[in-house]
């Protein structure tokens, strides 16, 4: 680096984590090795998004700013041989919308620093992310803590001459969810002709769209669990789960150029029929009401084993077809199992901030010994691990893995529904 032998951004505490209205604070260290000329030091706080139609391009085709605030930290003057601090503060407005990364477009937040040199003289900056967190309450979504439900009946036509009928109908046990919790999904499909239907699968998929002149749509599958078959003239009831992995948020309030959604689809391979119930992921789960409470173990409890709602308000309760002799249908295939088919245990700290924190505590007692908190799958938005961490972040070489197999999370394939039901201890609650 010529003259400087040291050039850093050092944040206060090693904070990297901010929410709207906060002050973000630190440090400008710079080392000489002999005397420095200088115009001015510059300390630059900005925040933007950008959008592309082409994956992967920092060419953007449209771009919003959300903060830009420039500081003079030093004038004009002579930086002698030796260390230099120089502090900086800036205030982060209410409005601005969570870190994200996608692979047409990017919500980003830096801190720039720029040496300002005499005529002739090489400038010197240097640069460092920090990440924006404006939390998604559930609690604030309207009717969110009901189950939702759809149905499709699908006729068809087989052996050219035969016509027959399948229903297919879904019900979850909520509309929002935080990574952590589990989905708990109540399949009923009653096929009324003489042919088998194929597999039964269901996806949790995430819809991003990037509003340029030319919309871009990602569409990808984040988890997804394929049933088997219901033969000819059966009535078949079909019970998984999927886990919530760390996934960005629904929505990006604040952002207009990116969009967020996820779904979840069930779909019949034969013959061809789909429904699909939106959901929200959140940072905030939805609160327990005190008809529904359950006790749950500590935080820091092994293990994601949530308690499903009371028998009395099993969602599948009310969507079974009466006077059918049900059978229940087979799971083949689950890309949310350990491939070793080892259950692991999984931290649900590791997921995402307790309900009403405005922050994890591992900001305050930083400890370089610690792990490290990885990034959310999809989003540079941090999920810490437990106990004290140093805020480091990781790099993160996928956006959203089409198949989610090949991902490290979760750690433990999720519990069975009828284990789910009678759990009587559980790091999660579904309706928490």
């Amino acid at each position: 680096m010529g003259k400087l032998q040291e050039f850093d951004i050092t944040f206060t505490n090693n904070k990297v984590v901010y929410g709207p209205g906060e002050s973000i604070s630190g440090t400008v260290k710079i080392r000489t090795t002999e005397s420095l000329h200088f115009k001015a030091i510059k300390v630059n706080c900005h925040g933007s998004c950008g959008v592309s139609n082409t994956a992967n391009s920092t060419a953007y085709n449209v771009e919003e700013q959300y903060l830009n605030s420039t500081l003079s930290v030093a004038e004009k003057g002579v930086l002698g041989v030796g260390e230099h601090s120089f502090p900086f503060q800036f205030v982060i407005p209410a409005a601005v919308p969570t870190s994200f990364e996608g692979p047409f477009g990017k919500v980003v937040y830096r801190v720039k620093v720029t040496i300002d040199t005499p005529r002739f003289s090489k400038d010197y900056k240097i640069q460092k992310p920090f990440y924006l967190l404006n939390m998604l309450n559930l609690n604030e979504v309207p009717d969110i803590a009901y189950h939702s439900s759809v149905v499709a009946t699908k006729k068809f036509n087989y052996l050219l001459v035969k016509s027959g009928t399948v229903m297919l109908k879904v019900c979850s046990d909520m509309k929002g969810y935080i990574p952590g919790q589990v989905i708990k999904l109540f399949t009923e499909i009653h096929n009324k002709s003489g042919k088998d239907t194929g597999c039964v699968l269901a996806s949790l998929i995430q819809r991003v769209t990037y509003k340029t002149n030319k919309p871009v749509v990602d569409l990808r599958t984040i988890a997804e669990v394929e049933g088997a078959k219901v033969k000819a003239g059966k009535h078949a009831e079909w019970k998984e789960q999927i886990i919530v992995p760390p996934l960005p948020q629904s929505q990006l309030t604040g952002c207009n150029l990116i969009d967020i959604i996820y779904f979840i689809q069930v779909s019949l391979r034969y013959p061809e029929a789909a429904v699909t119930l939106p959901i929200y992921i959140g940072n905030i789960a939805l609160n327990q009401s005190p008809t529904r409470s359950t006790p749950t173990s500590p935080v820091g409890a092994a293990g994601v084993m949530p308690s499903a709602p009371p028998a009395e308000e099993d969602p599948g309760d009310d969507i079974c077809a009466g006077g059918f002799n049900s059978e229940e249908l087979p799971t083949k295939s689950h890309s949310q199992q350990d491939p070793s088919g080892q259950a692991v245990t999984m931290s649900p700290s590791a997921f995402s901030y307790a309900p009403g924190a405005a922050a994890p505590p591992s900001h305050n007692h930083p400890n370089a010994s610690a792990p490290l908190f990885c990034l959310s799958t999809g989003a540079t938005i941090p999920f810490f691990t437990e106990g004290n961490v140093a805020p480091t972040p990781t790099s993160c070489s996928l956006i959203l893995p089409p198949e989610y197999s090949t991902s490290d999370y979760p750690h433990e394939p999720p519990p069975s529904y009828e284990e789910s039901c009678s759990s009587a201890n559980s790091s999660f609650n579904s309706r928490q």
